[in-house]
């Protein structure tokens, strides 16, 4: 039995619904531009917010939420508390899918068709 059959046997209910409360959280385009911007340092809210163009209390409104879910995690220097994401799973996930979508014939599309131009 190889580890993907490993996981599937274990995977129970509570755990689909912990997943689909990630798919749904990610599924924010905002949200899901902040663990970006976190995936390969630390960052704070004021960092955050300028390099996406955000004000900082609408960033720490999502950084509540995505804490919540042990998305990112925040660690404080003195006054300072840089947010990451959590592990390397979220790392990993995150960059294979970014590199799905950036395939070629990958096109962003909508449930019914359209094109997504969220940003």
């Amino acid at each position: 039995m190889n580890i993907a059959d490993q996981l599937l046997a274990k995977a129970h209910v509570e755990h689909c619904v912990a997943l689909t409360t990630i798919f749904k959280l990610l599924g924010d385009p905002t949200r899901l531009r902040i663990v970006l911007g976190c995936l390969n340092e630390p960052k704070s809210v004021g960092d955050i917010a300028t390099e996406l163009g955000l004000s900082p209390s609408l960033v720490s409104k999502h950084l509540r939420l995505l804490r919540s879910a042990r998305l990112v995690v925040g660690k404080r220097s003195a006054k300072r508390v840089a947010y990451g994401v959590s592990d390397d799973h979220i790392r990993t996930v995150l960059l294979q899918m970014l590199a799905h979508t950036m395939e070629v014939g990958v096109a962003a599309e909508a449930p019914d068709g359209e094109a997504n131009h969220a940003t």
